[in-house]
C-alpha cells in the first residue's frame, strides 16, 4: 500500500523556493508534523508515505521518484520540475537492511533523517535533553507527560513552536556521539538537519 500526497499545490507561476520530496514510513506522526511545518514555513514539500518500515524500500522509492522527475524536467526543458532535495525519514528499529539503505542513499544523492530508536525522540527533544539509551515505550510515556493530548498523533503545532530548542539539543546529541565514537547510536535523530534545510529554503 502506498499513498502519494502533495502537501501544497504549486502555483502556475514559477517559484524560486526549493522543492522538497520527503519519503517516510510513518502514516500519521511524521506526515502530521511535516504538514504543520509546511503550513508554517509555506514550503514546497511533497510527501510520499510508504508503510512497511523497510528503509531500503523507502530509499528505492525515493530514487525512483527523483529519477522520474529529472526525466520529465529534461523532456520539458524545465528545471523547476526537479526536486532540489530528496529526503528519507525512518526509524532504526532492527532493520537488517539499514546499512544497505544508507549506502544506496549516498550513491543516489538521497538525504536521510534517521531516528534511533524512533521519530518520537525528535518530539521529546523539544522539551528535554536525552543522552541515556531509551526505548520506544519510555519515549511514548515521556511524550505523553509533556503532551497530554499525545496518543498516536503528535500535537505538531506545539512542536513547531519549540523546534529551535529541539534542533539545538539534537545537534548537541550528535556532537556528543561523535566525541564518543558512537554516531547514530541510541538516542539520536537527524530530523533537525531536514528541518533546518526547510527553514533555510523558506
Amino acid at each position: 500500500m502506498m499513498k502519494h500526497e502533495s502537501l501544497r499545490r504549486r502555483r502556475p507561476i514559477r517559484s524560486p523556493k526549493l522543492r522538497f520530496l520527503i519519503v517516510c514510513e510513518g502514516e500519521v506522526t511524521e506526515p502530521c508534523y511535516f504538514k504543520m511545518l509546511r503550513h508554517l514555513m509555506k514550503s514546497l514539500i511533497e510527501l510520499e508515505i510508504r508503510p512497511g518500515g523497510d528503509p531500503k524500500l523507502l530509499v528505492e522509492r525515493a530514487v525512483q521518484i527523483k529519477s522520474k522527475s529529472d526525466q520529465l524536467a529534461d523532456r520539458r526543458a524545465d528545471g523547476f520540475l526537479t526536486y532540489d532535495q530528496v529526503w528519507c525519514v525512518f526509524d532504526v528499529d532492527q532493520h537488517e537492511r539499514l546499512s544497505d539503505a544508507l549506502q544506496h542513499a549516498r550513491d543516489n544523492e538521497i538525504r536521510v533523517a534517521v531516528s534511533n530508536p524512533c521519530f518520537e525522540l525528535w518530539a521529546l527533544l523539544h522539551f528535554q535533553d536525552q543522552t541515556a539509551h531509551i526505548d520506544r515505550r519510555k519515549l511514548r510515556r515521556l511524550c505523553k507527560k509533556y503532551m497530554p493530548q499525545y496518543d498516536k498523533e503528535l500535537p505538531s503545532a506545539i512542536l513547531v513552536e519549540l523546534r529551535s530548542q529541539a534542533k539545538g539539543r539534537a545537534a548537541q546529541l550528535d556532537q556528543w556521539h561523535e566525541n564518543r565514537g558512537t554516531i547514530g547510536a541510541n538516542p539520536s535523530t537527524g530530523v533537525y538537519r531536514l528541518v533546518a534545510e526547510i527553514e533555510a529554503a523558506s
